[in-house]
């Protein structure tokens, strides 16, 4: 660039000839009209595509083959060296695997999709879910996140769960409508079973019916994708992304899942103070503020996000839900139930009242007890005790195992009967002052269940009565003198005139 400057000021400024320049430095002659006739050096241009002798007279086919392929599974279309083999075969191609490489990527290229920049309105949302590895309890496992995002203010809600499923589903939206402070008024979606039971036109769907007691509660509009066009929701995708790539990596290392989303719920009110680009400098937080009037408000009552369904209390007394078995107490052995479930816990409930609450189970085929439901039934099969599921996990503080020992020992036969008896106590008293009532029982050397009893604090306080004789008359006529004291004296061997 410094030669080309200096011959233009030389020529052009100065006027030093064209043949002198020429001399001097030994270029042609049209190289020097080119520098005087351009300020700067042109960058070189093709007048016509380069000719493509050997991959040339097949570019009809491979764009034909990758066109065909946009319809087909994604694990089904042609590869490079799968189309390189057909030429091969069927158009007789000489030419090396790399020239038809080189052919299928810049076709490939040339033919992406392009998309219409668009405007987000305030008031809509896109919700998706994406899958992250985390390590929880010490163990490496796979979770799915539910992601919420108000495109308008860039606001997002992130929530963790074991499984994509309707209570997830619905347990998400209820939570991040709270975090937002209202009800979009139009929500995107994919199309996920969760929410459509049928494929019924390009935009038409049936509902299931979870989707539809979550739509007549909260009164939102919807809007699902066409098939394969994720495009229509591509905020949240994003989102799914930004939320795997900056909040989870490295990976998590947490206890449960609660530990897990309050890490996530900080992250997403960290992210509202961000300021949005294109938006004045403003935050996130501020235009959330300002799309917040464009909600609807959020319902009086609250959706109750469980899965409900009919079960039965077994001979053994578990309900089963979900391929797991809950545990029931022993009066309702027979009975129907209902098995309501939400993400964190499943309760059962007889007509309104609840019988029972366990912590949700999202493995399989397995088997959830609560010890004290089997209490009295241990009673009246004692020898059960040691071979019973429910009471193998009971994990009881060291004092029982003193007691239990003690008691067979004192007792023999019904020493194992005894400390059941203890046990039921449970059903009354908590176990820390239980605990403590056995702990003093095994000091004084008293370990039935009466005496345990009388260390232990009074469930109800004795209520205070007094005596009347409304509804007695035949006690009216009843005469009471008034006491002597010195009568007790006398019995007490004292003289009565003694002061």
């Amino acid at each position: 660039m410094e030669q080309w400057l200096e011959i233009r000021e030389r020529v052009l400024r100065k006027g030093v000839s064209k043949r002198q320049i020429l001399r001097e430095t030994g270029m042609h002659w049209k190289t020097l009209e080119k520098i005087l006739e351009h300020p700067f050096p042109p960058s070189y241009q093709r007048n016509k595509p380069p000719v493509k002798s050997k991959i040339g007279p097949h570019l009809k086919l491979i764009r034909q083959i990758l066109e065909t392929d946009k319809s087909m599974p994604k694990k089904q279309r042609h590869t490079a060296k799968r189309i390189w083999e057909r030429l091969q075969k069927e158009e007789n191609f000489i030419g090396k695997y790399t020239i038809g490489e080189d052919a299928v990527r810049e076709i490939q290229k040339t033919s992406q999709e392009v998309f219409m920049p668009l405007t987000q309105p305030p008031g809509q949302a896109q919700v998706d879910f994406g899958q992250a590895v985390v390590k929880m309890g010490g163990i490496l496992r796979k979770i799915h996140f539910f992601v919420m995002c108000l495109p308008y203010s860039d606001a997002f809600f992130i929530k963790a769960y074991d499984r994509e499923c309707t209570e997830t589903f619905w347990d998400g939206h209820v939570r991040a409508f709270t975090f937002f402070g209202g009800v979009p008024k139009r929500i995107t979606y994919d199309n996920s079973k969760i929410a459509i039971s049928k494929l019924t036109g390009p935009r038409e769907r049936d509902l299931t019916q979870g989707f539809c007691e979550l739509l007549s509660h909260y009164l939102f509009k919807y809007h699902f994708c066409l098939i394969r066009r994720p495009n229509e929701k591509g905020v949240v995708e994003g989102l799914v992304k930004y939320a795997r790539l900056n909040f989870m990596v490295p990976v998590p290392v947490v206890r449960d899942f609660d530990e897990l989303n309050n890490h996530l719920l900080q992250m997403c009110r960290e992210d509202l103070q961000r300021t949005l680009r294109g938006s004045d400098n403003k935050t996130k937080e501020t235009l959330l503020l300002e799309e917040s009037f464009s909600f609807y408000p959020l319902p009086f009552k609250p959706f109750d996000a469980c899965r409900k369904q009919p079960g039965k209390v077994n001979s053994e007394l578990l309900v089963r839900f979900d391929d797991n078995d809950y545990s029931a107490p022993m009066e309702y052995a027979f009975c129907d139930v209902t098995v309501k479930g939400y993400t964190d816990r499943v309760e059962l409930v007889r007509f309104n009242d609840m019988i029972a609450v366990h912590e949700r189970c999202w493995d399989k085929h397995k088997q959830i007890f609560a010890p004290l439901h089997y209490l009295p039934l241990l009673e009246r099969k004692p020898h059960s005790l040691a071979f019973a599921p429910p009471f193998e996990k009971f994990d009881l503080p060291g004092c029982f195992d003193v007691l239990r020992r003690r008691q067979e020992h004192e007792m023999e036969q019904d020493g194992t009967k005894e400390y059941i008896r203890v046990l039921r106590l449970l059903e009354t008293y908590r176990l820390a002052d239980l605990t403590r009532a056995v702990e003093k029982a095994l000091k004084v050397r008293a370990v039935t269940k009466d005496a345990i009893e009388q260390f232990l604090p009074s469930a109800q306080p004795w209520p205070q009565t007094s005596f009347t004789l409304a509804g007695r008359k035949h006690l009216r006529l009843v005469q009471i003198s008034k006491t002597n004291i010195n009568e007790y004296r006398n019995l007490m061997g004292g003289s009565g005139g003694a002061a």
